[in-house]
């Protein structure tokens, strides 16, 4: 009879074995956890999403007090995304060239003080809308460091095998955050004003920041290829070390498919933020209590998709990606066309759920195909179509919205991204050979 000893000290096989297997099957779905890097990373997290989520609602209430402009909410979200877009790509670079939690540890800092600073402003009775544009701004820029770097980081911290898990398990952080930080936000503004928010958030960034500073440099996997730093070797500028990012993820089938679509699907979809309160107003007739009921749902069936997804922890499959895709594409088309209420209800959580299922798997199959050495510029190109496209996107929905309706504004993004996904789906085949052979 085998003896277990480690984690399970002096406890044998069978009565492990004779434990309900339902404990068994809840807990695999935080099997990431086991990695204590990655729990200090995450439980960090936790904390700081949260925050982030209610100086989101807090800034947005901020700009309609000082301006009551839609038009300026609008550039103020913008200014927060279009670096992501435009600079992106040498954050990827910066990445790969210096240890990830030391550039994390300036990212996170460095949002931290942005957030100090919106909140003194605030506190004091100083503050003017350019104030708001240039610390948005300021954001936008460190986001575009701070987001494929720690996209990048989740693998060092994880290894290959658990990365599915712990790419889900940050999904269902990022969802958890985006119900429980609007709904706490909005308690606060109504009790105490919006100023705390800020400061809230400020404390809310200690958390992550002393989780980076515990982390086990030792304990990270994959980190042969910072060696070559001692060696005396020539280094490429930065153009080089873009052209060869850019060059890998042209040149290797299932990376250039999964971004190619994410990059359609994000660009003509995604843009809940911009739909929902005109289907809430116009469509449904619910009024902001229906709108809150929609973003919840959407919130809640990304945050279940989540959850699914950390539990099976299972390899990624640019088959089950693109069915995700499809799925997305093919619910948001009945959302955008029912005139009912509860039944959009449902639809739009099955929405959320998809997105998720999608959007995870095709960030685990991104970072299982790419290099160690490569993977921040990687991801870089994948944050910069996935996120970086969000003004654009939201550009184009809403001056469809405006001319045509939000319906067909949502129909006709819906049907551009279900005409990527079936191109993806006809084109597949290279990309399924290219993902298989990085398991071998």
């Amino acid at each position: 009879m085998q003896t277990i000893t480690s984690g399970d000290k002096d406890r044998s096989v069978p009565e492990i074995i004779a434990e309900p297997q339902q404990a068994h099957s809840f807990l695999r779905t935080f099997i990431a956890l086991r990695h204590r890097n990655f729990r200090l990373f995450w439980f960090g997290q936790m904390i700081s999403l949260i925050g982030t989520w209610m100086q989101s609602i807090g800034q947005a209430w901020l700009v309609l007090e000082l301006t009551h402009s839609a038009w300026l909410l609008g550039i103020v979200g913008a200014l927060q995304f279009l670096p992501v877009m435009f600079l992106s790509l040498f954050g990827g670079v910066l990445a790969d060239r210096l240890p990830k939690r030391k550039v994390l540890l300036f990212t996170q800092t460095s949002a931290m003080i942005q957030a100090t600073i919106l909140w003194a402003l605030v506190a004091t009775g100083h503050v003017q809308i350019w104030h708001v544009l240039v610390l948005a701004s300021l954001l936008g820029l460190t986001n575009s460091i701070d987001m494929p770097t720690r996209q990048a980081f989740v693998v060092e911290m994880v290894g290959r095998e658990d990365l599915p898990n712990a790419i889900a398990l940050n999904s269902s952080l990022f969802n958890m955050a985006r119900v429980l930080g609007p709904g706490l936000g909005g308690l606060i503004i109504a009790w105490l004003g919006v100023a705390p928010l800020f400061l809230m958030n400020a404390i809310s960034f200690i958390a992550v920041i002393i989780g980076l500073a515990l982390i086990d440099m030792k304990g990270l996997h994959g980190l042969s290829y910072l060696r070559s730093k001692q060696l005396d070797m020539p280094k490429p500028n930065t153009w080089q070390s873009l052209g060869e990012g850019l060059s890998y993820v042209k040149r290797t089938p299932a990376v250039f498919l999964v971004i190619a679509v994410i990059g359609v699907i994000s660009l003509f979809a995604i843009n809940f933020n911009v739909m929902l309160p005109l289907f809430a107003t116009d469509v449904l007739h619910s009024g902001p209590a229906g709108f809150g009921f929609l973003s919840a749902a959407f919130g809640l069936g990304s945050l279940f998709s989540a959850l699914w997804i950390a539990w099976g922890n299972n390899r990624p499959s640019i088959r089950f990606m693109l069915l995700g895709a499809l799925a997305f594409c093919v619910l948001e088309i009945f959302f955008a066309l029912s005139p009912i209420y509860p039944l959009s209800l449902l639809l739009i959580a099955s929405v959320g759920f998809a997105q998720i299922a999608l959007s995870a798997v095709a960030n685990t199959t991104i970072q299982t195909i790419a290099p160690d050495h490569l993977r921040g510029r990687v991801m870089s190109v994948y944050m910069m179509v996935f996120a970086g496209s969000v003004p654009l996107g939201n550009l184009f929905a809403g001056g469809l919205a405006h001319l045509y309706g939000a319906p067909v504004s949502l129909l006709v993004g819906a049907s551009l991204a279900l005409t990527a996904a079936i191109i993806g789906w006809f084109k597949r085949a290279s990309a399924e050979k290219n993902l298989a052979k990085s398991f071998d």
